[in-house]
């Protein structure tokens, strides 16, 4: 027999573990082709004059997804749809798309959320290399606005 203490706290667990789940969305196409993806912004990016942002992350990752979440609040959102093509690239559990993030100098092992920023024409021109976002949970709103700030496309 159930008691009502017992009742109580298994519909709260259940209650969070359903919320939790439903809460979460998956970020990163974990089957997509991130080498053809990066060539499919860097045209897009050519034609529009905008910059490339390269996320890599991976779904699992809760600093990925709060680097998600801030991004979509409006006034960045019009900052980045303005500006930047961005690419999310998987590296699963820091095994996928390795070559990717090798080609553009960014060491997914100093912690993802990471990313690249191109030019409208494929050329890097900066490169995380010290797990700059790793902590993004943590980081103001401001921050995050400033990077992308930063690294507009020069008109």
């Amino acid at each position: 027999m159930i008691l009502p203490k017992q009742l109580f706290w298994s519909t709260f667990f259940l209650f969070f573990a359903v919320s939790a789940f439903a809460g979460s969305t998956d970020i990163y196409d974990e089957k997509a082709d991130a080498h053809g993806d990066v060539s499919a912004a860097i045209a897009k990016a050519g034609t529009t004059h905008r910059n490339v942002v390269l996320i890599f992350g991976a779904n699992w990752c809760p600093d990925c997804h709060a680097l998600h979440e801030q991004m979509q609040k409006p006034e960045l959102a019009e900052i980045i749809a303005k500006n930047f093509v961005v690419v999310e690239i998987d590296v699963g559990r820091m095994d996928k798309n390795l070559d990717v993030a090798k080609q553009y100098h960014v060491p997914i092992n100093r912690g993802i959320p990471t990313l690249a920023v191109l030019d409208p024409h494929g050329k890097l021109l900066y490169a995380m290399d010290q797990g700059q976002f790793a902590s993004a949970r943590r980081m103001s709103y401001e921050s995050i606005k400033s990077f992308f700030e930063q690294w507009k496309p020069s008109t």
